[in-house]
């Protein structure tokens, strides 16, 4: 599939605070992992640009510009979302800076560039899993047309471009062990963050949160986010011959992209 940056324009005006099926839970799970996506994707792009110089065949190099692009694009959008959740009256930048400040600013200098090559592929693929399940188990139709738009749009260029990052370590740094090692932070990282801004949201929603909320039903209904990513995404890439493109998932991103008229040349509208 050809890796190329779309433009899609979003509106966030109208987003209510319960926008997952009047979930609170459901949406602040997905609210949270969204408030990671922007400094984890430019992450990503620091961690593979370190080794663009030492790439050489002509396609990979075309797939990470194309990787660029998508990334920088959804860091951007997910960033305009931001400003809804504020003037919804949440409040997350404490802990924004937060966790850029330890993991970006602390801890990312200290790690090698393979090591964090294969921590920005152990994400990848966590991120791919995501994406699959948005588009093909359609938990998404619970969301407001306005998130259902971006997440799908972010889905489906992540399937697009799943295995640009392990192609680039398999070029540089190929080895079973630094693949592990780079799995196990990403899974401590995703799994702590993730969980700490869900309740960082949850929070302020007060103590009857849970009241009237159907909570259970909807996660059921997606499939049990945790259960499917993680314990999927493990088993996966604990095997040796582990590669992203052995998921016939092109298909999926392709469908939706044609449906929502999102072709390589999309701009914004």
């Amino acid at each position: 599939m050809s890796i190329k940056p779309r433009a899609p324009k979003f509106s966030f005006g109208e987003v209510p605070r319960r926008w997952f099926g009047g979930s609170s839970v459901g949406t602040h799970v997905i609210n949270a992992v969204n408030l990671l996506f922007p400094a984890g994707e430019r992450f990503f792009v620091r961690s593979v640009r370190h080794y663009l110089p030492q790439l050489t065949d002509p396609q990979l190099r075309a797939d990470v510009q194309g990787f660029f692009g998508q990334e920088g694009r959804h860091a951007q959008a997910h960033e305009r979302y931001f400003d809804a959740l504020e003037a919804q009256g949440y409040r997350f930048r404490t802990f924004l800076a937060l966790y850029e400040k330890l993991t970006y600013d602390l801890v990312e200098p200290r790690l090698s560039p393979e090591l964090r090559l294969s921590i920005t592929v152990a994400l990848e693929h966590y991120t791919a899993i995501l994406a699959e399940n948005a588009l093909r188990m359609r938990f998404l139709d619970f969301a407001h047309p306005s998130l259902r738009a971006l997440l799908k749009w972010h889905a489906a260029e992540e399937i697009e471009h799943r295995a640009v990052a392990f192609d680039v370590l398999r070029a540089v740094a190929p080895g079973y062990g630094l693949r592990m090692r780079g799995m196990a932070v990403a899974t401590l990282a995703l799994v702590g963050f993730w969980i700490a801004g869900t309740f960082v949201l949850l929070a302020q929603e007060g103590s009857d949160w849970s009241r009237g909320d159907p909570d259970l039903v909807l996660l059921r209904r997606s499939h049990s986010i945790g259960r499917t990513v993680f314990l999927r995404g493990i088993a996966e890439y604990l095997r040796r011959d582990f590669h992203p493109s052995q998921h016939a998932v092109d298909d999926l991103a392709a469908t939706y992209l044609a449906e929502a008229n999102l072709g390589p040349e999309a701009q914004p509208r």
